[in-house]
This record gives C-alpha cells, sequence and structure tokens, in this order.
C-alpha cells in the first residue's frame, strides 16, 4: 500500500528547488483548466509517466443534442476488478489478473461560462507499486510506434518480412526491445489497422457510386461486398450484363487469376476469364480482395455463382495456390480443378533457375 501523499516527489528531485517547483506544475490539482478532454487526457498521462502507472478513460458523459463530451473520469489501468469468465473452466492457462481495484484518478467536467474543462476530483493513492522510469515507457498508455518506426514497419511489411523477424530487427536497430517503445503486439495491431483503413471512406464512396450508376443504366449489372466484423469492406465483386451472358455460352471452362496487382494498396484484383468461339479474351467477372485466405476464397465463389445463375464450370483452371486449392472443393465439388499451363511453365522456370545457381 502507497503513502497518502503523492509517491515519489521529493525523492525524484533530490531536494532541487526548481526542479521540484516544475514537477509541481505538472501535478494534477482541483481547479485545473484544460481546453480540451484531449488535453486532459495528455497532461494525466504524461504525470502518469513521471509517476510509473499506466492510465485509460473509464466514462464520458455527452451532451445527447451536440455530442459534446460534458465530463469525463481517467483512472489507472489498474482500477476495478476483471469481470468473472464463465469460460474459465476451461482456460488451462488463465491469465495473470492485473487489476487491483486502484482508486486513483483525475475527473474533470465543462464549464460552460469559462469553455473549458476543470479538474473536479483528484486522487492519487495507489494501492500497488509503481514502475521506475526506465520501464515506464512500455506500460499501455506510454507506448507508441513513432512515424519513423511506423515507416520501417511499413517498409518490412511491403517487403514480406514476417512480423516477428521484422520486428526483432526494427528492435535490435533501436539497441534492443526495451528501447523499442512498443511490443509486437503492438506492431500486429498497427498492421491490422492500417489494412483495415486503406479503403478509405472516399474511395469505398466513389466505388458504390459506380456500381449504383451501372445498376440504374442496367438492371442486369450485379455487385456484392463483404464486410468484416466492424462493418468495413473487405472483399467486393462485380459483373456487368455482357459478363454474365458470354458464361452462359462459354462457362464451361473457367479460368480464375489473382496475380493482378496493379493497385497502389496491393490489393489482389481477382479476374474470371475464358476464351470465346474467336479465340477471344473474355471476362466473367472481376473482386478487389482483402487478402488471399480460403474463407474469402469461398465467398467469392459462392457470389460469383451466385451472379450467374448457380451454373458451375466444369473445369477451372488457377494458379498454384494452396489455398484457393481448399476452397474450390467447398464451392465446386464436381468441378475438375487444373494448374494454369502458364504457371506451371513459370514454376519449372523458377526451379531451373534455382538449381543453376545452386
Amino acid at each position: 500500500m502507497m503513502d497518502e501523499q503523492t509517491p515519489g516527489v521529493e525523492s525524484n528531485f533530490n531536494g532541487d528547488a526548481d526542479n521540484h517547483n516544475d514537477f509541481e506544475d505538472r501535478i494534477p490539482h482541483l481547479g485545473l483548466e484544460f481546453n480540451s478532454d484531449d488535453d486532459a487526457f495528455s497532461f494525466y498521462n504524461n504525470y502518469a509517466f513521471t509517476m510509473g502507472f499506466s492510465v485509460r478513460r473509464e466514462f464520458s458523459n455527452r451532451n445527447k443534442k451536440t455530442g459534446e463530451v460534458t465530463s469525463r473520469k481517467y483512472v489507472c489501468c489498474k482500477e476495478g476488478f476483471r469481470a468473472p469468465d464463465q469460460r474459465d473452466y476451461k482456460t488451462k492457462i488463465p491469465r495473470a489478473e492485473t487489476r487491483t481495484g486502484c482508486n486513483a484518478h483525475m475527473s474533470i467536467r465543462l464549464d460552460r461560462e469559462k469553455a473549458k474543462y476543470v479538474v473536479y476530483s483528484f486522487n492519487a493513492t495507489h494501492n500497488h507499486d509503481l514502475q521506475n522510469e526506465k520501464i515506464a515507457h512500455m506500460l499501455p498508455s506510454h507506448r507508441n510506434i513513432s512515424a519513423a518506426q511506423a515507416y520501417e514497419v511499413d517498409l518490412a511489411d511491403d517487403s514480406g518480412i514476417r512480423l516477428k523477424s521484422a520486428h526483432e530487427f526494427i528492435g535490435r536497430q533501436a539497441g534492443g526491445m526495451g528501447n523499442l517503445g512498443y511490443t509486437q503486439q503492438d506492431h500486429k495491431n498497427y498492421l491490422r489497422s492500417k489494412r483495415q483503413t486503406d479503403l478509405e471512406y472516399g474511395e469505398a464512396g466513389a466505388i458504390l457510386d459506380y456500381f449504383e450508376k451501372q445498376t440504374l443504366e442496367n438492371p442486369s449489372f450485379y455487385y456484392a461486398m463483404q464486410l468484416d466484423v466492424e462493418e468495413k469492406i473487405t472483399n467486393i465483386f462485380w459483373a456487368d450484363a455482357k459478363m454474365i451472358i458470354d458464361y452462359g455460352h462459354f462457362g464451361d471452362v473457367l479460368s480464375f487469376d489473382t496475380t493482378y496487382r496493379t493497385n497502389k494498396e496491393y490489393r489482389p484484383l481477382a479476374v474470371f476469364t475464358r476464351f470465346n468461339h474467336h479465340r477471344e479474351k473474355i471476362i466473367f467477372g472481376a473482386a478487389l480482395l482483402y487478402d488471399e485466405t480460403a474463407a474469402s476464397f469461398e465467398w467469392l465463389f459462392n457470389t460469383f455463382f451466385t451472379a450467374m445463375s448457380s451454373k458451375r464450370p466444369k473445369t477451372i483452371f488457377t494458379d498454384q495456390d494452396a489455398v484457393m486449392a481448399k476452397a474450390i472443393p467447398l464451392v465446386m465439388p464436381e468441378t475438375y480443378h487444373r494448374i494454369c499451363t502458364w504457371h506451371m511453365a513459370y514454376e519449372a522456370e523458377c526451379n531451373e533457375t534455382f538449381w543453376i545457381f545452386v
């Protein structure tokens, strides 16, 4: 149990009056004013970094009409207790309890006359040990990926380097993982967030606008979108009337290719193609995929056949993709799956080149 007074103030500054006064200015107190709730959080988080604990936002009250924050409470990350989990009896290695019911907090509310947020409640008492400044930067609310580090993470991801190897390499460049300022999970979360926001609202709106115009011009135009758990667009498929008619005539044999990746986000562009009776290449449909997983391929194939009145091809040609090969029998079990000769020749050429160098 820590002392009732704010811990570590005198010991951190060794009696230096100037430093002590400077630190006093960074300690929350009743009546302290902020221009915004974000400024208040930044102030309390900086104070928490100096003291050696992490903070989080516990709750906020908002104006129902304007959505403006009227009050908010910031607490120590060890506030409260973890709720009981009904699945605990199935857990072989339960997670360690991290909350201790700590009551340290800072609360603010909006003063409409001053148009500022004012601290009306502050408790500096913690019921747990605080961390020293050498490791405080690794606490949850203090970890962050800088712009320079984000560039390195993006570069490693674009180069195809695995997440664990990339994280270890960047850590060595920083002189050790302790100097990095973020964890491997933060690295993973950054990449996930970046991929989820790759398709921005403006781009999604432009695609929807195009599809709506095509549907008005020709009711036979077909499109479908798949959303993730956060209702963000992941996979997109479309086919116009000519594509649907062509498939009805020449859809016995189908070629499916995902090697086209010309857009800046490196999203797989999947194309369903075939030759007509004049040996001209025709397109049956196209899709922008979020990733190349079995679930994405299964959704795409099902969507394609929905647009094509459930007609399955007798034979489908693809590249040597194990994930794709896993999805095809689930959607079209009676279709023969064959490998495209171009990919077979390319693979043979790569193997031949490999053995020459070996």
